[in-house]
């Protein structure tokens, strides 16, 4: 019987290397969920080992934080990636998926699994 999602995903977020972030749709893409980028999100929200699944590296599409990062919110969430050199940049249009402010630069810090 295989793994579930939730497990996949766990599985999967604990690969992304200090220092990388992974956006959702990847995750979902290599759980082989490719349209389930929300259902992602649903699983690290109850993320059962804060600290050893590093669920603060998983981003939104354009680089935005979470705003309902459920270990501490998005200024917790940019705290974590900063201390392991994670490049943020200015948010270069309006609109952001996820927080207001800075985004991860994606072209220098994204998981290339």
């Amino acid at each position: 019987m295989g793994q579930s999602f939730n497990t996949q995903v766990y599985d999967i977020v604990r690969r992304i290397p200090a220092g990388c972030v992974a956006t959702y749709g990847q995750i979902a893409a290599l759980a082989g969920r490719p349209r389930n980028a929300r259902m992602v999100g649903y699983a690290l929200h109850s993320n059962p080992e804060p600290g050893v699944i590093p669920c603060h590296r998983v981003v939104f599409r354009d680089g935005s934080l979470a705003p309902g990062f459920a270990f501490g919110g998005p200024d917790r969430q940019r705290a974590l990636l900063e201390s392991e050199g994670v490049a943020f940049t200015e948010a270069s249009q309006q609109g952001n998926a996820g927080a207001d402010g800075l985004r991860v630069d994606l072209s220098r810090c994204q998981w290339q699994a």
